[in-house]
């Protein structure tokens, strides 16, 4: 997992980075607010820890911003303070937790896995997200009335989502992280192939709903097994 960190005080950087890296999440840091808000605007991560005092602009600013945007990348938020106010104006502008310095690495841990949770690996090859079922080698989708083969860029877009399971994502983003150098000129050809996914979805009789937002992106809503198909 993709994780940004924004933080100003470089031992604490180091410390925490050795930390999740060790548990398997890939860290990129930064040491003031515009860096922050700038990675989150054109970088897709599975979720973000934000520092609230920052130079520049602090983590609560950055937090508005991001929001504003549409996305909705798990975030928790570091305090120096621990006051009720911070930990009410860090969830007022969004936040979905927050740490109040110093805090126990396994608390951080754990509060990230519980942030993380909307889609996991079932095994090392398949992807779960909902009553989605996503094999990696063969690219076959699973729902409750059978399988499907994607298509390469298919089965990318989809698993893009699914990683990001009920996060808005930027369609300028998709166009970067999942065509890569061969993203076409029009940005039209992302709805194309999110029409052709949603009509996979339903032949799989999958409940999850590929959702759109104007100016924000789409979204994997994925529902749960126990939907039964409902709309």
């Amino acid at each position: 997992m993709r994780l940004l960190l924004a933080e100003d005080e470089p031992g604490l950087v180091r410390a925490l980075s050795t930390i999740l890296e060790h548990s398997g999440y890939e860290v990129e840091s930064v040491g003031d607010g515009l860096s922050a808000f700038e990675h989150l605007k054109r970088v897709s991560y599975d979720a973000a820890i934000l520092d609230i005092m920052m130079p520049g602009i602090d983590g609560i600013e950055v937090l508005r911003r991001t929001r504003a945007l549409g996305n909705t990348v798990p975030i928790i938020m570091l305090t120096a303070k621990g006051e009720v106010e911070d930990k009410v104006a860090g969830l007022d502008a969004g936040a979905n937790d927050y740490l109040a310095k110093p805090f126990a690495a396994k608390e951080l841990l754990a509060r990230l896995r519980v942030m993380t949770r909307s889609a996991a690996a079932v095994d090392a090859s398949t992807l779960a997200a909902g009553d989605l079922r996503l094999d990696i080698p063969s690219c076959e989708l699973t729902g409750p009335s059978g399988s499907v083969h994607l298509a390469n860029l298919e089965f990318r877009l989809l698993r893009h989502l699914m990683e990001r399971s009920g996060e808005r994502v930027p369609t300028e983003r998709l166009l970067v992280e999942v065509w890569d150098d061969q993203a076409p000129d029009e940005a039209s050809v992302v709805w194309v192939y999110i029409s052709n996914l949603r009509k996979r979805l339903a032949a799989i009789g999958s409940t999850a709903r590929i959702t759109a937002a104007r100016n924000q992106g789409y979204a994997l809503e994925a529902g749960s097994e126990a939907d039964g198909g409902a709309a």
